[in-house]
């Protein structure tokens, strides 16, 4: 074993500030890297799973989120409860690793706006990635799979068309 891989879980969540092009672990090689992304989507998927279990629901956090804004018959404490995990998930990084998230890009009323708009997206798109991308593609659903795949091409085009501008690094 690598001594990138024997790095305790708490300092590979250690994440810094990299110029404002990323993050990176403190004191963890590619190793260590790829092992903690491996856990990330172990552990959401077996989140995913065991709601699908459980409740007989789908982890969509946007489909989740609209059903606490319109409450469903008998699912709002789920819903509360997942919608509080989401966000005590990240209390608790930035309690563990301050420099994890570092400063916003943009003011806080334009991060408002993107996610106003992210969520109109999202309920136009029948759901987010986390709902298509995670779930969807898990049961094999083809219009999940077209939906993944715009949401990647979408995505890669944002970033070409802003480093064109000079928007982004």
């Amino acid at each position: 074993m690598s001594s990138g891989a024997s790095i305790s879980l708490v300092a590979r969540f250690a994440a810094v500030r990299t110029g404002g092009i990323g993050y990176a672990c403190a004191r963890c090689d590619v190793t260590a890297g790829w092992l903690v992304a491996l856990a990330g989507g172990a552990l959401i998927g077996a989140a995913a799973s065991l709601l699908l279990l459980v409740a007989r629901e789908t982890a969509g956090v946007s489909g989740i989120l609209d059903g606490l804004i319109r409450p469903v018959p008998a699912g709002r404490p789920w819903r509360a409860a997942f919608a509080g995990g989401l966000v005590a998930g990240g209390v608790l990084l930035a309690a563990a690793a301050p420099g994890a998230f570092g400063l916003p890009p943009r003011s806080l009323g334009a991060l408002a706006l993107a996610g106003l708009l992210v969520g109109f997206g999202t309920r136009m798109g029948g759901g987010c990635t986390s709902g298509h991308g995670v779930c969807g593609l898990a049961r094999l659903s083809s219009s999940s799979a077209l939906a993944t795949g715009v949401f990647m091409a979408a995505g890669v085009a944002a970033v070409l068309g802003l480093r064109v501008l000079g928007a982004a690094p």
